[in-house]
């Protein structure tokens, strides 16, 4: 037996990603056919997040996580994850009164890229996220470099992610847009580019990006792996 995976969702074509991957690569890391720890979701209504968004009301947002916390909790999650960058801006209000512990996606992306030898990391997500500390914090924690989109690159980031992909439109012309941004952090010195919204990996990958990405929707699946199975083989929670 492995840990339970709790998995508070937020828009749906990331965390359908996330949970996806658990499942499909929990096989390799338990050793059987077919086999992946117990996985539980909730999602509220992605409206009723957005709205507390658009006014900036991150402790309103984290009262939603917080509900989904409870909820997993209840039906015997034993930690949990948040498949969405941008929502981890409510965490701090959120963790204290947590039943449960949670994984940081920022960290998991940030020990990534120390592990990979990477030093100066261009973001990009939501603007949202991009306007944040999210990854900034965690980034200087560890004596990474990070560069940030400029203004208007942030806001058609933003509208290809919140009109496009969110709604599983994928468009060519959106690609290539995303492809010029993360080829100006590399002109800017990146060695390295987060894909800070879990939907990017959908259309930028190392195949198609003038850097080598982050994809932090599969590294938070594969830290949450490791989690529900070594802690359990360590007797811990």
């Amino acid at each position: 037996m492995s840990r339970h995976i709790g998995i508070v969702a937020c828009s749906a074509e990331g965390a359908a990603l996330c949970y996806r991957t658990i499942c499909v690569e929990g096989a390799a890391l338990l050793g059987r056919p077919h086999a992946h720890p117990e996985v539980s979701m909730h999602t509220p209504s992605l409206a009723d997040t957005m709205q507390h968004i658009y006014r900036n009301d991150w402790r309103s947002v984290g009262e939603l996580m917080l509900v989904s916390a409870d909820k997993l909790a209840k039906i015997g999650a034993d930690f949990l994850i948040c498949p969405d960058n941008t929502i981890h801006q409510a965490l701090p209000h959120v963790l204290a009164r947590s039943p449960l512990p949670w994984l940081h996606i920022a960290e998991v992306v940030a020990a990534e890229a120390l592990a990979r030898g990477f030093r100066r990391i261009g973001i990009i997500g939501t603007k949202w996220l991009v306007d944040s500390e999210v990854y900034p914090e965690k980034f200087s924690a560890r004596g990474l470099e990070y560069v940030r989109p400029s203004a208007d690159e942030r806001d058609e980031c933003n509208r290809i992610i919140m009109d496009e992909l969110v709604c599983s439109v994928f468009k060519p012309e959106s690609v290539a847009y995303c492809q010029r941004v993360i080829g100006r952090f590399k002109d800017q010195g990146c060695d390295a580019v987060v894909l800070g919204c879990t939907e990017l990996p959908l259309i930028i990958n190392d195949g198609n990006s003038a850097l080598p990405t982050l994809d932090s929707t599969r590294l938070l699946a594969r830290a949450a792996l490791k989690r529900a199975v070594h802690a359990h083989a360590d007797g811990r929670s």
